[in-house]
């Protein structure tokens, strides 16, 4: 969880009964007392009265409220689409959590369900989809893992072949996704259609990225490559 996840959950443990603890706010966040006292520190440098006192613990002024959550109807329906999106084209964990997170917003944005119907771009899957979706799965989770990947490929041309990389991201190219990579075998970054991969084994060993083999350098060579050549409507994928 992202210290300012943790700064919000402490905030609301705080609303909910008070006065609290150091010790109380730590095992409900699962970080030390020390961590605990920086974080009161910087909400309170932030403007959040928080008061302590000696043998009691902590509490709020009791007149403190969070802002609401107030959201313009364009970004109600870009909340809306990014969601259907995650939905449709990633693979199972993180459609769920964008189900989990709207559920969230719901409960404290009333406008939400109305923005619903009157959402005017919408993302639509035809046909399922649980081959892709483990498949995705399993290259998000490898790349946040810094994990090898083995996987057998099918090119365009339909040859195919055996290939050990890095993963180090995924790429959405407005209905295909494409892993980037540094490829073993070529010893040069190249990027393969998710969904030509297949045989896909998470190996157990790991990766560091180095000072010329990272996300960043793929990235650049991707928008240098792209620079030269005419737009597609489909990614070109580097074979060979």
């Amino acid at each position: 969880m992202r210290k300012a996840e943790k700064l919000f959950q402490l905030v609301n443990l705080m609303r909910a009964r008070q006065p609290v603890t150091a010790q109380s706010l730590a095992g409900e966040l699962g970080v030390s007392v020390r961590t605990v006292y920086r974080y009161i520190v910087d909400l309170s440098v932030s403007g959040i009265p928080i008061y302590g006192e000696p043998g009691v613990g902590y509490h709020l002024h009791k007149h403190f409220e969070l802002p609401p959550l107030t959201l313009t109807g364009e970004e109600l329906e870009a909340l809306l689409l990014g969601v259907q999106m995650v939905s449709i084209s990633t693979g199972v964990r993180l459609p769920a959590a964008a189900r989990s997170l709207l559920a969230k917003i719901d409960t404290v944005l009333p406008d939400l369900q109305g923005a619903r119907l009157r959402q005017s771009a919408h993302a639509l899957s035809v046909g399922e989809r649980h081959t892709s979706s483990a498949l995705w799965d399993a290259l998000q989770g490898a790349v946040a893992a810094q994990r090898v990947v083995h996987f057998r490929y099918i090119s365009q041309d339909g040859t195919a072949s055996e290939r050990t990389a890095w993963p180090l991201g995924l790429f959405y190219w407005g209905g295909k996704w494409t892993v980037g990579t540094w490829c073993l075998l070529r010893q040069a970054f190249r990027e393969f259609r998710v969904d030509r991969i297949a045989n896909i084994c998470v190996l157990d060993g790991t990766f560091a990225p180095t000072t010329d083999i990272n996300l960043a350098h793929y990235m650049q060579q991707q928008a240098d490559t792209w620079t030269r050549v005419p737009a597609l409507l489909t990614p070109r994928c580097q074979q060979g």
